[in-house]
């Protein structure tokens, strides 16, 4: 359901995701032949049946690709050595996740000119061994016929192939419903009594043009040079850079509010005042979506409380293979769900604002994949949420949510984060928390 107003203007989500599945299987299922019809089995949850049926026929350019793999398999060679064991802990550091980014490192430019590979990561196959992650367009005509071309190891490395849509981060029509379907009934789209709890519904005051309002979520909370700052996505506080759908572009002193535009009919008279936007323009040219408003006081708990959550570590955590993390957000409310790929380098198309053309692509590298079949850790209104390690007592910041589909989502690792805001805010940024 999309909700509507009496001025006419509908609601959309600051939203990364589309609305199918994905299955990950290992190349080497498909066999080399072209003319395949294949019914395989979703290993995700074992929840669905997917059919990927091959093309007849490569096309010169995936004939082209075909041959060109078999020299980027020669080419990984070269770079394919495995250390002795490193830490337990499936890290960046750990001696078998290393020796994917190797081959990683020598593939990715290449795989990625084909339109069908969507990007890369270092991941596990189904055996439990650290594997190269390669995503393929599920909606892509000839993504059975690029499977069926992938090998089942680069350099020694087992390749994993996984079928997922497009990566993306832009507004998308809301249903109507308030999120926070946790357990207990707390909402993250309700006004709340100031302080505010984060972790809710939120975004830029006149997030609205082209017939429709947008929003996402309030995250969390940081502190630079003592100050307090609400943190959010670029593309939820200050992705409006063009005056062409509401005569304006978002602005450093804007208001930030809470609930967002989609959970109050798109009337910010609704909503309350947060925060003032401070304009850092993460993108295009940085490496993270992350966009800040300095909270006005007395507006939002000072121990920087997350709803469902609480309140944090002012420490972070690194991401690692299998660690079991949550996130509290706009749409889904609290979540859970484990890391599934590290360093990952995949693209993501931006709006110019609410509803509007397409600003720019941006490739990222580095970014952190977690399990999100169906939708369930994150959704349409959740972006901006702070991923959090999965323990009871302050937990320790570990992403920042952004982008996603609806097998996957994708966050910026959060050192990064702080590490590209106290730059640009003169400081050192940190998580307020104990």
């Amino acid at each position: 359901m999309t909700q509507t107003t009496s001025v006419g203007l509908k609601s959309r989500l600051r939203e990364p995701f589309g609305t199918k599945g994905f299955l990950r299987l290992s190349a080497a299922a498909f066999g080399s032949g072209a003319n395949q019809k294949l019914s395989i089995k979703m290993i995700e949850n074992s929840l669905t049946v997917v059919s990927v049926n091959t093309t007849p026929k490569p096309t010169l350019k995936l004939r082209r690709f075909l041959r060109g793999i078999s020299a980027v398999a020669l080419m990984a060679l070269t770079c394919s050595v495995l250390a002795a064991p490193g830490p337990a802990e499936l890290d960046k550091n750990h001696a078998s996740v290393r020796a994917v980014i190797a081959v990683q490192n020598k593939v990715t430019h290449e795989m990625m000119k084909e339109p069908e590979i969507l990007g890369t990561a270092a991941g596990l196959d189904a055996s439990g061994a650290a594997s190269l992650v390669i995503f393929v367009d599920k909606n892509a005509k000839t993504a059975g016929t690029v499977l069926a071309a992938l090998p089942a190891n680069l350099g020694g490395v087992p390749v994993v192939a996984q079928l997922t849509e497009k990566f993306r981060a832009f507004p998308g029509k809301g249903h109507g419903h308030g999120g926070g379907g946790s357990v207990g009934g707390t909402s993250h789209t309700a006004k709340q009594t100031a302080p505010i709890q984060l972790g809710t519904s939120g975004g830029w005051r006149f997030d609205l043009a082209n017939g429709f309002c947008c929003g996402g979520t309030l995250g969390s909370l940081i502190q630079v040079n003592g100050i307090q700052y609400i943190m959010s996505n670029y593309h939820v506080m200050e992705s409006d850079i063009v005056s062409g759908g509401n005569g304006r572009v978002a602005t450093t002193g804007d208001d930030a509010l809470q609930p967002g535009l989609i959970d109050v009919g798109c009337d910010a008279n609704s909503a309350q005042n947060v925060g003032t936007l401070q304009k850092l323009s993460s993108l295009p040219d940085s490496n993270v979506d992350v966009g800040v408003a300095r909270v006005i006081s007395g507006m939002v708990r000072t121990d920087g409380a997350i709803l469902e959550i609480g309140t944090l570590s002012s420490q972070t955590a690194s991401a690692s293979i299998g660690k079991a993390v949550k996130k509290s957000g706009r749409t889904t409310g609290l979540s859970r769900s484990n890391i599934s790929s590290l360093n990952a380098t995949i693209s993501v198309t931006y709006e110019n604002e609410c509803a509007g053309g397409t600003a720019f692509t941006k490739t990222y590298t580095g970014q952190i994949i977690v399990n999100n079949s169906g939708s369930t850790f994150l959704n349409s209104g959740d972006s901006g949420s702070l991923m959090v390690e999965d323990v009871t007592t302050s937990p320790r910041a570990v992403g920042l949510l952004y982008a996603g589909s609806s097998s996957l989502a994708v966050a910026n690792p959060i050192d990064e984060v702080l590490q590209f805001v106290g730059s640009k805010l003169g400081g050192t940024a940190t998580m307020v928390g104990n």
